[in-house]
């Protein structure tokens, strides 16, 4: 790592590109005192959804022809439609009728649909130059914003009771729609209710979306996740599909992250592997990184998963024992034991002159008596093979593939043998450096760290997203994409199935910057909790809101800092993207830069699913 320390199918019409949908209009535009146009997200499914828009004449006399025009935030856009011809300029969207569905007679509606991409709904809308209220105020009718994110209380083997703060509106809220896993389950008035019925034991994600008096729906509410009380924990059904997460061992210190808060917070069931960072690799060897954290720690009851206090004596104490706790109670799960990293990836040139001696030394310390059952497998975070990382590393081009070899030897054909590697996909950069290609024959996996490409360590910028999924206008430097690496490992012939896309859940940020849109000069690292210029994504949701999107990923400027860095949504688009691209799944950069409900590792998971 970087740092230590439905697509809709089966429509009766034609879905066309945006190039495609440019119509002319019906007839001349009406004014709209006696219609209206109302807005609806018919499906969402993470990285997209569907729309549609209703128009009915509430007046006494026939309409001809309907126009309907709308603003969509940046990041939020029609990739297709049906019914009505739509063209955009910028973030401006307007639809007119077909030469079919343009007549209206007093008291009929019709609707037009549409697929779009992001998160955003519609505002500022106006029908035939009018408000889409039938009223004759410009711009119109707003939506609602997002009602705050729900809390849950009260919560039982088949109940839980949730609460939010209201939204708001120009003309009035009406309802609220509750939504437990993308699905409404209730409408009410009131900024409460309680959601019966449920599975003891279960996993449950609820969100809320309100409605106002003109039928408008405003954007969702953060996600909560509920893990109800009783019963026994089920592993997803997740295939060959890999989510992995790293937990890092210092986190237990200041971040006060235990594993137990893997089970609070609801990741534990919707992940399949768990790489913990990191062990050393020192004089050639793998050794422990931090024992009073790995098999030490006396953790206590309520920081403990199985909710009983460490004692003295037991034999085995600290986070391998909370990974032993955490496997009993979710057996779904496959834990690997990570080495090296940026700050012991040096022990690697050692490594390489005996990479036989190396793969003993790997297999003692993991199959060690006192923790032999918590670990499935090893995982190799070497930064970088034949090249430069927090030191420069020369030991040749075949030297990880003959390590990595070496370490499927040792550790045989049942257990897990995967490596982190770079994601510099530029010509004649860091995969170019090494035998990848040669070693994946001997790994489960890569875990591509599609992440870190650009950051404060530029103290004067340019800014730019640390983890573009692909290149746009103005990128800093060529082949520093996700795209761009994913496509090279597949070119030098590594299978598809043993890449793992990279997210980060943290953002990188510059300070001194007066300009929105990436690319803008800087004169430092932003102030970060832990570090400079980087901040865990729970923070920054909050003290900085992402106020766009480019290249797949998110930005936000607030005062004088910039910061990147992904959101549910553009985890969403990316775990699409890894679908479409036959990737083996996903992996993560870590678990407590997730909010306490985790969000992020929600939107991985119901992205790969």
């Amino acid at each position: 790592m970087r740092f230590r320390h439905r697509a809709a199918a089966g429509f009766a019409t034609l879905l066309l590109p945006l190039a495609g949908l440019v119509g002319l209009a019906a007839g001349p535009a009406q004014a709209a005192s006696t219609a209206t146009a109302t807005y609806a997200k018919t499906q969402d499914w993470g990285t997209g959804f569907e729309g549609k828009w209703t128009v009915q004449n509430t007046g006494s006399t026939t309409i001809n022809s309907w126009t309907v025009e709308w603003d969509f935030p940046t990041g939020t856009s029609v990739t297709s439609a049906w019914d009505a011809d739509v063209t955009s300029s910028g973030t401006h969207w307007t639809a007119r009728n077909k030469s079919y569905n343009g007549t209206l007679a007093p008291g009929a509606s019709v609707s037009f649909g549409f697929n779009g991409s992001g998160s955003g709904s519609p505002s500022n809308c106006k029908l035939n130059g009018g408000s889409c209220d039938g009223g004759t105020t410009v711009p119109g009718d707003n939506p609602p914003s997002a009602p705050g994110t729900p809390t849950a209380s009260s919560i039982t083997d088949t109940s839980v009771k949730l609460s939010w703060s209201a939204a708001t509106d120009d003309k009035g809220v009406k309802n609220y729609d509750v939504l437990r896993d993308g699905k409404t389950v209730a409408t009410v008035t009131a900024t409460s209710y309680t959601d019966t019925g449920l599975t003891a034991g279960t996993d449950y994600s609820y969100t809320v979306q309100a409605r106002d008096t003109a039928g408008q729906t405003g954007p969702v509410s953060g996600a909560v996740a509920v893990h109800t009380t009783g019963g026994t924990t089920t592993p997803p059904t997740t295939g060959d599909t890999v989510k992995l997460g790293y937990f890092t061992e210092w986190g237990i210190y200041g971040r006060n992250y235990n594993v137990k808060n893997l089970v609070t917070s609801g990741s534990a069931s919707k992940i399949t592997h768990i790489n913990y960072a990191f062990g050393n690799v020192t004089g050639g060897k793998c050794a422990i990184g931090d024992s009073y954290a790995d098999y030490d720690k006396a953790f206590t009851a309520d920081q403990s998963v199985s909710g009983v206090a460490d004692t003295w004596d037991q034999p085995l104490r600290g986070n391998f024992n909370q990974l032993r706790e955490l496997k009993a109670k979710y057996p779904h799960l496959k834990v690997l034991w990570s080495f090296g990293g940026w700050t012991w990836s040096g022990g690697f040139a050692d490594a390489a002159k005996d990479p036989a001696g190396f793969a003993q030394s790997c297999y003692a310390l993991v199959h060690d008596p006192r923790w032999a059952d918590v670990f499935d497998g090893i995982d190799i975070d070497w930064e970088y093979p034949n090249a430069c990382g927090l030191s420069c590393d020369t030991s040749g081009a075949a030297a990880f593939r003959n390590v990595m070899a070496a370490l499927r030897a040792k550790f045989g054909s049942s257990a897990l043998v995967t490596a982190a590697v770079t994601a510099d996909g530029s010509a004649g950069g860091k995969i170019d450096a090494a035998d990848y290609a040669g070693a994946a024959s001997y790994v489960n996996w890569y875990n591509v760290m599609t992440y870190d490409f650009f950051g404060a360590w530029d103290a004067q910028g340019p800014t730019a997203p640390h983890s573009p999924l692909t290149s746009y206008s103005g990128i800093p430097k060529a082949g520093f994409t996700t795209a761009d690496a994913i496509a090279k490992y597949k070119a030098i012939g590594v299978p598809a199935k043993k890449l793992l896309v990279g997210i980060g859940f943290y953002g990188r940020g510059w300070t001194g910057v007066t300009q929105d849109a990436p690319g803008g000069s800087a004169t430092g690292p932003a102030a970060g909790t832990y570090e400079q210029g980087i901040e865990d994504y729970k923070v920054l949701k909050t003290s900085c809101p992402a106020t766009g999107t480019i290249a797949g990923t998110a930005y936000a400027h607030c005062g004088s800092n910039w910061w990147s860095y992904d959101t549910p949504a553009t985890i969403g688009t990316k775990m699409a993207w890894a679908r479409n691209q036959g990737l083996g799944g996903a992996f993560f950069w870590e678990f407590s830069g997730d909010t306490s409900n985790g969000e992020l590792v929600s939107a991985l998971s119901n992205g790969l699913s």
